[in-house]
């Protein structure tokens, strides 16, 4: 089927694949709509997208060539599509949603010699590996832009990028010479008591040559393991198609230095800048926490006031006052108390879930999710084209409902339901001004900014406000060992809400806990203050529009046609889940929301009886999760045994045993 030879009836038209877009298609699908789904752009999931970072210096490129793009008279060009009692809805031809872009890069700007010497240290996966070939910025999907139902039939469908199971994590996955080679890197890297990191000479043709090897995300978000997207994931069964890595350690910058949170049981009580007091304190805090709304009469004197002043009255110390506030609820100074809790008891009851910590990351990116949905809706029967777009709607005089669409192609296509991504709306369809932005750059750098034993941490960092002004800024460092960056690298987000550009706002942040080059590949000077920070090799700063608190009073359209607005500014995916759950609901207010699909070894053609019973070890993600219904509690603040007896790739649904802690 050719992208320009479409069928002319849908029920549902979608435009746009990022996240809530990708669930509700997948949704819909699932309960046997017609569903059509466009992108203009090449890739999949829009703003929530992952770039390897050769695609992302194209993103670029586009960004810039699309703010000269202008409007058209599409009315003229297709008057013959358009019928008595009908008007014209146009679109917005670009996406304004990102602004402020601003590129830096500070490595090096020699040619890449692979044979330097023995100080440059050579990371590069055989050429053909799993990883290498992996590119998230859908080249696979370049060649063929329709997926169509008969390619993708239940039952027949494998997972082209699966990434490894339990049993076969991302680190078994490397060849033997890969791993060699890595002991002779670690032999390198220790001489002389110089770190690996240190010896490791990245330049821009490197990162270039390397580019592959990166997953950088447009978003920087986590998922809650008791969050809704993970219910969603495990619920619809889409799980299958993405594996996620846990997030091993939270810090926070405090007095100018980067300290870990106590804030798991054996975190508090093995923390060595707690006193014996405060950990006491701490802990009856939390178990507080987890049950608050059963005592309404801590809190309901200062159910209208700030939960900072809820935490002083609590005569908590300055120290687990920052903890709390900054890394455990991470709210503003304008959050009230009972929101300051419930942030509070959702962070306690994801612990020991999955890990240590309340949070995972989606390996590959956070891109690889809308991804995942896309994939369960072509499954059902989703047509799937990119680079085609839809023009304008037909909406009819009489009702004022939309009853079609015209496509990039020219062609007219039926639809009962339109849903939209917010970058497609044109500024004079808003009723309601946008006025809030997030505030995002992204850094490579040569080393942790905590260093520790292990060089594979994934982490969140929490700076609070360096000055009154200015907003607190959300970071997570990622390794290698998620896919994301290339080894001897890492992949640094920043997200703040915007008080000004995002240079303006995270500028300082970068430069206090970073070294920033005055000039390309220049270090610090040995032995100074600087040079124990991580090296900057590259820096981007950009904007994005937060339409997050929009509803459908906020846009002049037709009643069957629905918004999706883009990525807010909070750190996990409640606000777009919920969004796609309830325009799902107002499409089809009877159908159940995303039920789960069936496992290919479940279904049963017509004639062959059941096929693929399996060994009878398994256990559903379904059944799993029965079992731990009703967990909560303070058990649910629990850690599980040690990291170590923590699988490095988590497969949702396989739950994580929480052992009780001795008292």
């Amino acid at each position: 089927m050719a992208a320009d030879n479409l069928p002319s009836e849908f029920d549902v038209v979608i435009l746009g694949t990022g996240l809530t877009e990708s669930v509700i298609a997948a949704a819909c699908s699932r309960v046997g709509q017609r569903v059509l789904h466009l992108d203009r752009r090449n890739y999949y999931a829009g703003n929530w997208a992952s770039f390897t970072f050769n695609g992302l210096l194209s993103w670029i490129d586009e960004y810039k060539r699309q703010q000269e793009i202008s409007n058209t008279d599409l009315e003229q060009e297709w008057r013959d599509k358009i019928g008595e009692g009908e008007e014209v809805l146009l679109l917005s031809p670009v996406d304004f949603s990102i602004s402020n872009l601003e590129v830096f890069s500070y490595a090096s700007e020699e040619p890449d010699k692979e044979e330097e010497g023995k100080d440059t240290v050579v990371n590069s996966l055989p050429k053909g590996s799993d990883a290498q070939d992996k590119d998230t910025n859908a080249s696979a999907t370049e060649d063929q832009d329709v997926i169509s139902p008969e390619d993708n039939s239940p039952g027949t469908d494998e997972p082209q990028n699966q990434v490894p199971t339990n049993e076969q994590t991302s680190e078994t996955q490397e060849p033997s010479q890969s791993e060699e080679s890595e002991k002779e890197q670690q032999a390198v890297g220790t001489q002389a008591g110089v770190p690996l990191e240190l010896k490791r000479k990245i330049t821009y043709a490197k990162l270039v040559k390397e580019g592959r090897r990166f997953n950088i995300d447009l978003v920087s978000k986590l998922l809650y393991s008791r969050g809704l997207l993970v219910d969603l994931l495990i619920k619809s069964n889409v799980s299958r198609y993405a594996e996620f890595k846990n997030i091993s350690r939270i810090l926070t910058c405090r007095n100018g230095k980067v300290e870990q949170v106590p804030c798991s049981r054996a975190d508090v009580f093995g923390s060595k800048q707690l006193s014996m007091v405060e950990k006491r304190m701490l802990m009856k805090f939390l178990t507080f926490c987890l049950d608050f709304e059963q005592h309404p009469e801590e809190f309901q004197d200062f159910s209208e006031k700030p939960f900072w002043e809820f935490l002083k009255s609590k005569n908590l110390t300055e120290n687990l006052q920052h903890f709390v506030f900054h890394s455990i609820a991470m709210v503003n100074q304008e959050t009230l108390t009972e929101e300051g809790l419930k942030a509070t008891q959702h962070f306690l009851r994801s612990l020991g879930r999955y890990g240590n910590t309340p949070f995972l990351f989606p390996l590959y990116g956070l891109g690889e999710i809308p991804q995942c949905f896309c994939r369960m809706c072509a499954v059902f029967g989703g047509i799937y084209c990119l680079r085609h777009s839809v023009e304008c709607l037909i909406v009819d005089k009489d009702s004022g409902m939309c009853k079609a669409v015209i496509d990039t192609h020219g062609q007219r296509i039926n639809c009962s339901h339109f849903v939209v991504e917010d970058g497609y709306i044109k500024d004079e369809q808003r009723t309601k001004t946008v006025n809030r932005h997030i505030s995002r750059a992204v850094v490579i750098t040569d080393r942790s900014i905590s260093p520790s034993e292990s060089d594979q941490q994934i982490s969140l960092v929490t700076v609070p406000p360096l000055e009154p002004s200015s907003p607190a800024v959300r970071i997570v460092e990622l390794s290698s060992s998620s896919m994301t960056c290339m080894p001897g690298t890492y992949l640094v987000h920043l997200t703040c809400m915007s008080s000004g550009s995002a240079y303006e706002d995270l500028a300082p942040v970068i430069s206090k806990l970073f070294h920033v080059p005055s000039s390309p590949g220049e270090g610090p000077a040995e032995g100074s203050e600087e040079s124990e920070k991580p090296l900057a090799f590259w820096v981007m700063y950009f904007n994005m529009r937060d339409t997050s608190g929009f509803d459908s009073s906020c846009y002049s359209l037709p009643s069957n046609v629905y918004v999706c607005t883009g990525p807010d500014a909070s750190l996990g995916n409640d606000c777009s889940i919920k969004l796609a759950e309830s325009v799902f609901h107002q499409l089809l207010p009877d159908e159940d929301f995303c039920p789960p699909a069936p496992n290919p070894e479940d279904i049963i053609y017509d004639g062959d009886g059941a096929q693929g019973a399996g060994t009878g070890f398994e256990k559903s993600s379904l059944a799993e999760e029965a079992e731990i219904e009703g967990e909560g509690g303070p058990q649910a603040m629990e850690p599980a045994e040690s990291s170590d007896s923590i699988a490095e790739d988590t497969t949702i649904g396989s739950e994580v045993e929480v052992p009780p802690t001795e008292k």
